[in-house]
């Protein structure tokens, strides 16, 4: 029903926080809510849930994250509850690249998810992320070359993981290549080697 809410931030809690519109305070469960401040004009992207217990609106700073929320909802086993403690406990981006790498291990460590749950939450939205998934642009705080960049991105749609790709990425930005194509197979070379 609700795409956003404009307002006020008049209430910060630990899990929630209160929106006044118009004169009507909203209270929204939010991943986080301590970005907010009170007193601040903001607008919240809601998700609202109808459930046999009441209405519940759920808030996000941008609509990715509100995505990914309903992406995580989507998977047997994941209520908003659930949804909203995995976002809480990891930034979009990680937790994205953990299902994007199929990494059931990291995402166990969230609460209330099993090695069961996890095993699901990748096999649902495993390819179905991408746009969540920053792209890598620098290494150790240097910029890489766009060809550098377009290479360790095709090295992680092979399916290799980002720990594996960072350990190159030095040996490849030493690299004087100016071909993508040329980072690529010189990164395999050294992927294979280990």
């Amino acid at each position: 029903m609700y795409e956003y809410l404009s307002g006020v931030i008049t209430v910060v809690k630990p899990d929630y926080i209160v929106i006044d519109v118009g004169g009507v305070g909203y209270k929204v469960f939010s991943p986080t809510p301590f970005a907010y401040q009170e007193g601040q004009k903001a607008r919240v992207f809601i998700e609202q849930i109808v459930r046999d217990t009441g209405i519940t609106l759920f808030g996000f700073q941008t609509e990715d994250d509100k995505g990914l929320f309903l992406k995580l909802l989507s998977v047997s086993g994941i209520g908003p509850k659930s949804a909203l403690a995995i976002m809480a406990a990891e930034d979009s981006n990680s937790l994205a690249e953990a299902i994007e790498q199929g990494e059931v291990k990291y995402l166990t460590r969230f609460p209330g998810v099993g090695k069961k749950t996890a095993s699901q939450i990748v096999l649902d939205l495993k390819g179905k992320l991408g746009g969540y998934v920053q792209k890598i642009d620098k290494f150790a705080d240097q910029e890489v070359s766009p060809e550098l960049n377009d290479a360790l991105l095709a090295l992680l749609a092979l399916g290799y993981t980002k720990k594996e790709v960072d350990r190159i990425t030095p040996t490849l930005a030493a690299e004087k290549e100016t071909s993508a194509d040329q980072y690529i197979k010189k990164g395999l070379a050294l992927l294979l080697k280990k």
